[in-house]
């Protein structure tokens, strides 16, 4: 399992989870952060430190916010798995679902 990075981070960005994740798996898109499914470890240490509760395990996702499960994952459809967000920087684009949602 995983956690997932919901609507409630769009433009918002904090990165409080990106310090806390000691895998370096919470990757930052254009407008939102993402958590990579296939190198999240499910410790669940940024849960907590999210100020605007953005994340929720994925077992946990609200009905209203289930969509962002596969948002998170497909988001890494182009980048793959890397090994860790610090390798590849701010990745610069978003899943088309949340540019959608600026319009």
């Amino acid at each position: 399992m995983t956690y997932v990075v919901t609507d409630e981070c769009v433009d918002v960005q904090d990165r409080s989870c990106v310090e806390e994740c000691p895998v370096d798996c919470i990757y930052e898109g254009d407008r939102m952060m993402y958590i990579n499914p296939d190198e999240c470890v499910d410790c669940g240490r940024c849960e907590p430190v999210c100020p605007v509760t953005s994340i929720f395990h994925l077992d946990d996702l609200p009905a209203d916010r289930a969509r962002f499960g596969p948002i998170n994952a497909e988001f890494f459809t182009e980048i793959g798995t890397p090994g860790g967000a610090r390798k590849i920087g701010r990745v610069g684009h978003d899943h088309p679902a949340v540019v959608e949602s600026a319009s």
